[in-house]
């Protein structure tokens, strides 16, 4: 799906993990607590940091909707953000 069928309030890209850090899990089940750790790491960065308190700031207020398009989002980036604006 495009962006643009998604019809997307908002995309903010600075909270995703960097492409190294991808490129290094490819999605392996087996690195997923290690890839949570670092992305977490990640997600301190300053750029990174103030575009995650952007997310924590949309989400007080109303119902927040995180994509992927990978097909195990249980163990995505996705699923590192959601536990941290929902803990």
């Amino acid at each position: 799906m495009t962006k643009a069928k998604a019809a997307l309030d908002e995309w903010v890209k600075e909270v995703a993990p960097s492409t190294q850090l991808r490129r290094w899990y490819d999605h392996d089940p087996a690195k997923f607590e290690e890839f949570a750790r670092r992305y977490r790491a990640e997600l301190g960065q300053a750029e990174r940091s103030e575009a995650l308190q952007h997310l924590r700031d949309l989400a007080t207020d109303r119902r927040l909707t995180l994509l992927t398009g990978t097909k195990n989002p249980h163990i995505s980036e996705a699923a590192v953000l959601a536990a941290i604006l929902n803990p």
